[in-house]
């Protein structure tokens, strides 16, 4: 396949992502079940995922308070799509394990890196689907402020927020627009890492950006703004996972020792 040929393949690709997007009609059937628009998790969906939450505390290893297991993300939203995820959030309160020794400051960020390391060595290590949704397992700060607009407890099988149908107008253009920019800055730090250069502060630069942008999207336009979608666009077509792939390469390079 030329490069002109990949090109198009790739454009092509990234726009049936943004059609992804788009609202559905009604929440997915394999997911909830529907009684005269009252949805509810499925049994068999929410057996399972609580069997898995329990294998995830376990596999955490400390005793703590659960205030609620949920999912979140788009599958609890009528944004679902084939690239959706099973986002299960784990709600803890974080100033449980404070020692009172530390500042709360030091202790809040040892606590949130402990879990943040716990979750990624358990979903890179496991492979885990629902009904062909791969799972993702997140522990989160009670306190912290929901920014979904769906949210259903598993652990109560209830609604948090229940979310609403909508027909948000989403511009395909800025977001192919905004998502290529990206994609190029990861391309020429990828080209410019293989060559040899030293591009540690232009990546730190680059990861701290897109997560302020689309943070800031968060903040102010919620799930549907254009900055959180280019995000999903990126973690679609694998370019935030290039962008850490990158990182991971030059701390590699950096604390190996050649003959």
């Amino acid at each position: 396949m030329s490069l002109f040929e990949e090109l198009i393949e790739d454009k092509d690709a990234d726009k049936e992502i943004v059609k992804s997007f788009e609202s559905k009609d009604s929440l997915p059937d394999t997911i909830f079940s529907n009684d005269n628009g009252n949805h509810k998790l499925k049994d068999d969906v929410r057996k399972k995922l609580l069997e898995i939450s329990n294998e995830f505390l376990e596999f955490i290893g400390i005793d703590f308070f659960v205030f609620d297991i949920v999912l979140t993300g788009s599958l609890s939203n009528y944004n679902w799509s084939k690239y959706s995820d099973v986002d299960i959030h784990i709600l803890i309160d974080f100033d449980e394990f404070s020692s009172g020794k530390v500042s709360s400051e030091v202790y809040m960020t040892i606590v949130k890196e402990f879990f943040d390391l716990k979750r990624r060595l358990w979903n890179s290590s496991t492979d885990i689907v629902i009904k062909n949704y791969e799972v993702e397992l997140y522990v989160q700060d009670v306190d912290d402020k929901h920014l979904s607009s769906g949210v259903y407890s598993i652990l109560n099988n209830e609604w948090v927020i229940e979310p609403q149908k909508s027909n948000p107008k989403i511009d395909d253009k800025i977001i192919l627009e905004k998502g290529e920019e990206y994609a190029k800055l990861i391309d020429d730090l990828s080209e410019k890492s293989e060559q040899g250069n030293d591009i540690t502060k232009d990546l730190n630069e680059l990861k701290s950006k897109i997560k302020k942008f689309r943070q800031s999207g968060l903040e102010s336009g919620g799930e549907y703004s254009y900055e959180n979608l280019t995000f999903k666009l990126l973690r679609r077509n694998g370019y935030i996972e290039k962008l850490m792939n990158i990182k991971t390469s030059i701390r590699n390079k950096k604390l190996s020792l050649p003959q």
